[in-house]
């Protein structure tokens, strides 16, 4: 039986990653390990899903280029999902339990694509649960998979 690839999404904060303070060792490290997880979906050992959640965060980038280079990563994506009725619902059902309108949204579309894991850096989604999805950072995402370079 062949290796199921695992389907991934990456929430915005993930994505900028590599453009924040790298001085700081914990950031440097989840960028690290961020360049890891592009570089196994560039290989196709993991699956990259998209979602207009992304695509409208990403817009409000003041950064130009950092913007431009963010939404490249879309070419990459096996799914690109547009929001519906089943993500709203979805979405604020996360938001019941304290998630932010975006963070919630971002959650429902992955969860809705099937995502196994929600890759992102941001600690207040970090220390939620949600049914369906393994909420993870870049560091811990893959100290928790089979990794082969």
């Amino acid at each position: 039986m062949a290796n199921e690839v695992l389907r991934v999404y990456l929430d915005n904060c993930c994505f900028n990653r590599p453009y924040d303070d790298q001085r700081d060792i914990l950031v440097h490290i989840e960028t690290e390990a961020k360049l890891v997880i592009q570089q196994m979906i560039k290989n196709k050992a993991l699956e990259l899903v998209w979602s207009d959640v992304l695509d409208y965060e990403n817009n409000d980038n003041p950064f130009e280029e950092r913007r431009i280079k963010i939404a490249e990563w879309e070419n990459l994506a096996v799914l690109s999902v547009a929001m519906n009725d089943a993500i709203l619902e979805t979405a604020r059902t996360c938001m019941q339990i304290g998630l932010r309108q975006k963070d919630a949204a971002h959650i429902a579309c992955a969860v809705y694509a099937n995502a196994v894991y929600f890759i992102t850096v941001d600690k207040k989604i970090l220390h939620k649960t949600i049914d369906g999805i393994t909420l993870v950072n870049s560091v811990d995402f893959l100290r928790s998979i089979p990794y082969d370079d």
